[in-house]
């Protein structure tokens, strides 16, 4: 019994030890700020194990960041190949990375010395051959991401320290390299990125975005994001990001884009990247119906390998997706949001409409097992509404209390199926 005391006001003087070695904090800002990050969140310049340890047993000691550049040779990188990629997924614009926060630019950038693809690296002008694949062989539009900071250049880091009161490194480096690219490139989305928790009045962002939309080769075409200085994000620009992989799940009253990844880990290659990490066509779909019903875009992420290709796991979702929009493309090119823009009872189905023919879509996430499908948002009327399975034909459908109506899906086999994922019925004469 006494040993066992012993132990217990032991373990007890432990845990006090433990509770006043950890820091306290008091409710003001300053004090909140100095808590550091636990270890298990990463972001650039921390030391993360992991990563140290991956680092020291793969490169030499002396292996800066910058030492990666000849390392990435692009030599398989097939402009043309790529546009058939992109075509081929039904997309109608990309959005190439010209300079990620690194500063590492794909084009021979003035103001990028011996820090650029044409310098070092592949020796060529990535940007220029992506373009000029897209308009030979393709109708889709030209977009241009361009990172506003750079976390290593030094005048980038001297304003940080002045707290932004200085702009040697937008108006000796951002600023050049947007104009640069717009007047060489002449891209139809600019998709800037970014802002260093600087404000829009450093990067002289309006004073810039005057110009494009005035004076610029694209001004009648282009459109733009809206990242371009702290707090103007969700706020201002052309269109919204809010947010990377956003989806708010209802109507917004701007027009906005889900920048997303298909490989839900990470915006880049890895070479390590588990199946699992990859979302499925399933959720691909799926995340295409959400975003359009509600008045989005979809912009998905791949990232290509350092010698230039496109993983095949990439390919494959590109194309699938492709399929999918060969069928039931009408229910989201050329749409709008509806009035509901998914069904207030019955699960996974999404609503798009088409002003113009005056369509309205039902898109079914799952097949129902039952056979038939109560839609309870369009108001139908026998005699009128007509209703389709968008690949199939003309399907009959019978009203239901006190609103909507059940639509009789038909029998069909795996090869009779439209298509594979998700299914779309188009509704006519119903409001």
């Amino acid at each position: 019994m006494a040993m066992r005391g012993l132990i217990v006001v032991s373990l007890l003087v432990l845990m006090l030890m433990l509770r006043s070695s950890r820091s306290q904090y008091v409710p003001t800002w300053e004090s909140i700020d100095s808590r550091p990050l636990p270890e298990w969140w990463y972001w650039q310049k921390q030391k993360i194990q992991p990563y140290v340890d991956f680092m020291q047993k793969n490169y030499p000691p002396d292996f800066t960041y910058q030492d990666f550049a000849p390392q990435f040779t692009a030599e398989f990188f097939d402009a043309k190949e790529w546009t058939d990629i992109f075509a081929s997924s039904g997309a109608k614009y990309i959005v190439l990375t010209t300079k990620h926060h690194e500063g590492f630019t794909l084009w021979g950038s003035k103001n990028s010395w011996n820090w650029n693809a044409v310098d070092v690296g592949p020796k060529r002008d990535l940007v220029g051959e992506m373009a000029s694949a897209l308009r030979a062989h393709s109708s889709l539009r030209l977009g241009l991401y361009h990172s506003l900071f750079e976390w290593f250049n030094p005048l980038f880091q001297q304003d940080a320290d002045n707290k932004f009161t200085t702009n040697y490194f937008p108006t000796t480096k951002t600023l050049p390299e947007l104009y640069e690219i717009v007047t060489k490139y002449k891209p139809e989305v600019l998709w800037s990125d970014g802002d260093g928790d600087a404000p829009d009045t450093y990067w002289n962002s309006t004073g810039f975005l005057a110009w494009l939309y005035n004076d610029s080769p694209v001004r009648e075409t282009v459109v733009t994001n809206d990242r371009w200085g702290y707090g103007s994000i969700c706020t201002h620009g052309g269109y919204y990001t809010c947010a990377d992989r956003y989806q708010p799940g209802h109507l917004l009253k701007h027009k906005w884009e889900n920048c997303m990844t298909i490989d839900s880990r990470s915006w880049g290659y890895r070479r390590n990247a588990p199946l699992r990490d990859y979302l499925t066509i399933e959720q691909l779909v799926s995340t295409l119906v959400e975003t359009v019903s509600c008045g989005g875009n979809l912009l998905m992420n791949i990232g290509p390998t350092r010698d230039g290709r496109i993983a095949p796991i990439f390919e494959e979702r590109l194309r699938q997706m492709g399929l999918w929009l060969g069928t039931n493309g009408e229910a989201i090119y050329d749409t709008t949001a509806w009035r509901a823009q998914n069904d207030s009872l019955s699960p996974n189905v999404w609503y798009t409409y088409k002003p113009k023919e005056n369509a309205i879509f039902a898109i079914l996430l799952e097949w129902p097992k039952e056979g038939t499908v109560i839609l309870h948002e369009p108001l139908a009327t026998q005699g009128k509404t007509q209703v389709a399975l968008v690949g199939h034909g003309s399907l009959k459908w019978e009203p239901v209390k006190p609103n909507g109506l059940r639509v009789l899906l038909p029998q069909l086999s795996f090869s009779q199926m439209p298509c594979q994922w998700a299914w779309t019925l188009r509704l006519t004469g119903a409001t």
